[in-house]
């Protein structure tokens, strides 16, 4: 069945005015004037939505989700449970990334590649990164190059872990030898070949990332360093790597409009900044002794929020904000068919009201999973 989509003010995701959009199962075929009435002469089977008063975007990309839940710093109790998929359609996020965190001991590499084909079969597009905070870390094959080569779904290698106290406490050499494994596995196969970075609050910043790019022959590229918000400290250490052209990345929260800003004014370059929910990943609160005192669980949602607030609340141009949340991340990650609306595209694609930015529509590889605000498409045990 083909859908059309009219009267849409698009943002693809620079603006490009008002368009109709026509796709048909995971692609979109046309976009501007289409002739409506020589559909419905053809006999063809259309679904037409006016979306007249609304927004058109690409629907968002999320580089960083424990798809099989994360956690368990305050014990086996504290282990965050796995996300579902109207978790991903309620936060307007159509395509995302799945990883493991702290534990690789309990929680599986084989598990996660599941868990990544069941969200699939659902209905929305997974990838998975191969390993954990630790190294030497967590493989399927028993090589994170030959999980990359082999591997559909796995496009790099995370979450290693650096200045941080849960981390496997990596020398740069050590770093060195995974980012050539990914390098080199991302060539062989096509795929992006990223490691993405879990940064923690310590002192040393991202200063194992920048003795990489100084001293091993590891592309700029080949570095993705989340988190980098805990401090302004971090922020500016992370303009600084972002300047060398590696990616960086804030996890969503209720500050992500004010750091947005503040690394906008600071000289970041905004091409190369991402932000992820950490979604379901659990977020502990631990004291100057390394004691935790408090645990939260992040939801995926916050990324649209962060998104909406960025733009509602903190005055950011929609258009220069959109693509911190679609096609830079798509860019990173080498989904070259992701984060955009354009034809030949996947006809991932939110509707959004034009004044509030409220989420009306999401279609996710063509297929229609809300309506009108209302979900309507659940994961297989979701009760609704």
């Amino acid at each position: 069945m083909l859908t059309l989509i009219k009267n849409a003010e698009i943002y693809a995701p620079e603006p490009l005015g008002s368009h109709s959009i026509l796709f048909a199962g995971n692609e979109v075929l046309k976009i501007g004037e289409i002739d409506e009435a020589a559909f419905k002469n053809s006999g063809a089977e259309v679904k037409i939505i006016d979306a007249e008063g609304n927004l058109v975007i690409p629907g968002l990309i999320d580089p960083h989700v424990h798809f099989i839940g994360g956690g368990g710093e305050g014990g086996f109790a504290t282990r965050t449970p796995e996300l579902q998929l109207s978790d991903m359609i309620s936060g307007g996020i159509t395509t995302a990334v799945g990883l493991l965190g702290t534990d690789g001991t309990t929680r599986h590499m084989t598990s996660l590649l599941a868990k990544a084909r069941g969200l699939e079969e659902e209905g929305v597009t997974t990838y998975i990164y191969t390993g954990n905070y630790d190294v030497d870390t967590p493989t399927i094959t028993g090589s994170a190059k030959d999980d990359i080569i082999l591997i559909d779904k796995v496009v790099g290698i995370a979450e290693i872990a650096i200045s941080d106290s849960r981390s496997g406490q990596p020398t740069v050499e050590e770093l060195s030898k995974l980012a050539g494994q990914a390098r080199v596995g991302g060539l062989l196969s096509g795929k992006a070949g990223v490691v993405h970075f879990h940064t923690g609050p310590g002192k040393a910043y991202l200063s194992q990332l920048h003795e990489l790019l100084d001293h091993y022959e590891i592309p700029p590229t080949t570095l993705y360093a989340t988190h980098i918000t805990r401090s302004r400290g971090l922020v500016d250490d992370a303009i600084r790597l972002a300047a060398r052209g590696s990616f960086v990345d804030i996890t969503a929260d209720g500050k992500t409009g004010e750091w947005i800003r503040y690394y906008k004014e600071n000289g970041g370059d905004m091409n190369q900044l991402t932000v992820s929910s950490d979604g379901n990943g659990s977020l502990p609160v631990f004291n100057e002794a390394g004691v935790m005192t408090g645990l939260g669980v992040a939801s995926m949602r916050t990324l649209y929020e962060q998104f909406v607030s960025s733009v509602n609340e903190h005055g950011l141009p929609l258009g220069e904000v959109l693509p911190l949340f679609t096609s830079n991340t798509a860019r990173a990650l080498k989904l070259d068919r992701k984060g955009i609306v354009s034809e030949g595209a996947d006809a991932d694609l939110l509707i959004l009201d034009k004044d509030t930015l409220a989420l009306r529509d999401v279609f996710a590889k063509g297929r229609r999973l809300m309506e009108d605000g209302e979900i309507i498409v659940f994961g297989t045990f979701e009760k609704h």
